[in-house]
């Protein structure tokens, strides 16, 4: 897992971007093309607006790649008021919330809002996902099947915490609402486990694939 976030300044907020966690979902120059704009050097240049524009942008990156801190007495990015899950076509698993992910010891290594997994198992940033589906045309469902549901109206809160296993799946505790494509949710799961060997017949859920078809991670 590689982390080497760069930062840039204006004296009202600071922008940081993780470019190993971005997988250009472009929320950003889309959303606010004069402070994110790739044409140019720096490609995020936050003097260009309003510090509550680009918090507001930045709250619509999937990824984490793009966090802020505010130097001007705004408000901090808020704890979403619940975990939720939804999948990328054909792409990675996309996490909001209060959302952990410990190593092999239970240490938590990183805490966020968001946060893309890794599901077609050829990251080279697990359990990050880096765009690696789309160099080896994976396919993926996009829906979720209600495995271990509990009440559909369930507002799922606390801490969602994840622990990839080695040469398996990122097993998970907490709960968590599954949203659909429009955003609405479906269902709420509790400890689920997530296929990254790309390879489950339950996707995005493991099945244990991963003990025949070769998958390797650390």
């Amino acid at each position: 897992m590689k982390n080497n976030p760069k930062s840039y300044r204006s004296d009202k907020i600071e922008v940081s971007y993780d470019v190993t966690r971005c997988i250009h979902a472009a929320e950003c120059t889309r959303g606010l093309p004069a402070v994110f704009d790739t044409s140019r050097r720096p490609w995020i240049q936050p003097e260009g607006a309003d510090p509550d524009a680009i918090a507001a942008v930045i709250h619509k990156c999937p990824t984490g790649a793009l966090h802020y801190t505010r130097s001007d007495g705004g408000a901090a990015e808020a704890i979403p008021a619940r975990n939720s899950v939804k999948l990328d076509p054909n792409g990675p698993v996309l996490l909001r919330g209060d959302l952990q992910l410990v190593d092999a010891t239970g240490e938590v290594v990183l805490s966020d809002t968001r946060i893309a997994l890794c599901r077609c198992g050829a990251s080279k940033n697990k359990p990050f996902c880096d765009n690696s589906h789309k160099d080896i045309d994976w396919k993926g469902e996009v829906t979720v099947a209600q495995a271990k549901a509990i009440t559909p109206d369930a507002q799922p809160t606390g801490k969602f915490q994840m622990q990839p296993f080695a040469n398996g799946p990122v097993v998970s505790q907490g709960s968590i609402a599954v949203l659909d494509a429009q955003g609405n949710q479906t269902h709420v799961l509790t400890n689920p486990a997530f296929c990254r060997c790309g390879g489950s017949v339950k996707k995005p859920f493991c099945d244990g694939t991963h003990k025949t078809n070769g998958f390797k991670s650390e």
